[in-house]
């Protein structure tokens, strides 16, 4: 990622598109890079264009959302988790079967409409950087159950037993959503350090990103 944040809008309403493009372009650390009306749209153009951040809308024509999300982080390097664009959902629709399928696609956040525009802005920064946004309206219930719903009676996975004790640590911090200076005040460390754990707990565990982790720490008794 470069100085400034590239966003891809896809949106099918062209008015709250260019609310949307109108608001985002006036944040000096943000460009909007280019503008989709549908789903197919947005996945073609997320390939040339390769934005930093998606907002995606989940109800549009041609291809939803959802699985214009699936797409486009299905395309994503297995062997660098970090690449690619990252997904903020962006939605009129506060129901759970869509925040646990924007968690399911790999989406990064999950924002509604609704929200204050400084919420996007702050949105935006947060997935471009690499945390996991859900709104203020999604308790952290809505992961614990997602990842119940998929959790199967097992043991831990063996890659558990290649993490460290303080990658472990910062794993079920991260699994409570805490921000990296929040774990570093938290177990007295640097942020950079911080940052480090997490890159490596990633790498480690083959997740894209920390809403992967998060969903992983729950499925594998590492969060409650």
């Amino acid at each position: 990622m470069g100085d400034r944040i590239r966003v891809l809008v896809a949106d099918d309403q062209e008015m709250i598109r260019d609310g949307l493009v109108s608001l985002l372009s006036a944040a000096g650390d943000i460009e909007v890079v280019g503008e989709a009306r549908d789903g197919r749209a947005a996945v073609e153009l997320a390939r040339t264009l390769h934005p930093d951040v998606v907002v995606m809308d989940i109800r549009m024509p041609v291809l939803d959302g959802l699985a214009a999300t699936a797409e486009i982080m299905g395309e994503r390097t297995p062997d660098t988790p970090g690449s690619g664009p990252r997904v903020l959902i962006l939605t009129t629709f506060d129901l759970d079967e869509y925040v646990y399928e924007a968690l399911g696609t790999g989406a990064s956040g999950f924002l509604l409409k609704d929200a204050p525009a400084a919420d996007l802005i702050a949105g935006v920064r947060v997935v471009a950087g690499g945390e996991a946004l859900l709104a203020p309206s999604v308790t952290r219930r809505l992961i614990g159950d997602f990842a119940r719903r998929r959790r199967h009676e097992r043991p831990r996975p063996d890659v558990l037993a290649g993490l460290t004790p303080r990658e472990l640590d910062v794993l079920r911090l991260v699994a409570r959503g805490l921000s990296n200076a929040e774990i570093a005040a938290e177990l007295f460390l640097a942020e950079q350090t911080v940052k480090t754990h997490v890159g490596h707990v990633l790498g480690k565990l083959a997740l894209r990103d920390r809403t992967q982790a998060v969903v992983y720490a729950y499925e594998n008794g590492l969060a409650g």
